[in-house]
């Protein structure tokens, strides 16, 4: 039988008036609670009926709050039953983080790896600020040199939470991405993203076998689960041989 939160939904204050459109506020507040871990995934939430009367809005804003909110893949809906907190598995597949792999293979070609690092280390402090530990910590590193058709395509450098993925470095990543291990066995959360250019050292022109000093677009990407900071990754790219693209629609 589907329970809801221990915590009663009448006693929480209703999310502050602001400029914002009111199915947006009730959407931002439930998000916002959801990612308090204040509906465990698969607990049902509140009903339609109980949203409209704690908001005070028409049962067509909540609808379209939930209605975002399944788009998103943060709750599931079960027609005749409510709504429910997504499992896990089913918010880290809206994320739009690609295992380059499927990338690479999506274009008909072959992905290879060489495997530079593969060990455990004490966190350097703009380490542990990335993954919320004290300096120090131990974190486990990898470098590696992915390849399209024999091509090295991207230089990633990457630390990693013990405690997010205690298995990590007993992997073969000449076999198998760090992305794609992280995908299976972490509850990915939440990803953020900066974007830069740079220009490659000499051991990074080396690695990408390019000229050094060579232009190169660089991603820095960190990831979380509910608890924890579970990675950071530093992922350089010869300027020449890789482009971002997206769609927009309005």
């Amino acid at each position: 039988m589907a329970t809801r939160s221990p915590r009663p939904d009448a006693a929480l204050p209703s999310p502050p008036a602001g400029p914002r459109a009111p199915y947006a506020q009730v959407k931002q507040h439930l998000k916002n609670r959801l990612a308090a871990g204040d509906w465990p995934p698969g607990v049902l939430m509140p009903s339609e009926a109980e949203l409209v009367a704690q908001f005070g809005v028409s049962r067509m804003t909540v609808n379209r709050a939930l209605k975002e909110l399944q788009a998103d893949g943060l709750v599931e809906r079960v027609q005749g039953v409510g709504t429910f907190a997504a499992q896990l598995h089913k918010v880290s597949a809206t994320l739009t983080l690609r295992d380059l792999h499927e990338e690479i293979a999506a274009r008909g070609h072959a992905h290879t790896t060489r495997v530079l690092l593969q060990r455990e280390e004490p966190a350097s402090a703009a380490v542990a600020q990335a993954l919320e530990l004290p300096v120090g910590t131990p974190v486990f590193h990898t470098r590696l040199v992915h390849l399209e058709a024999g091509v090295p395509l991207q230089l990633e450098d990457r630390h990693v939470n013990p405690a997010e993925a205690p298995g990590y470095l007993a992997q073969d990543f000449s076999r198998l991405t760090p992305t794609h291990y992280l995908f299976q066995h972490t509850a990915l959360w939440r990803a953020a993203y900066a974007i830069e250019a740079a220009n490659a050292s000499a051991d990074e022109a080396d690695a990408l076998a390019i000229a050094p000093g060579a232009a190169c677009l660089v991603v820095q990407r960190r990831t979380w689960s509910r608890q924890a900071a579970i990675t950071v990754a530093r992922l350089l790219h010869p300027g020449g041989r890789y482009q971002l693209e997206g769609q927009f629609t309005p």
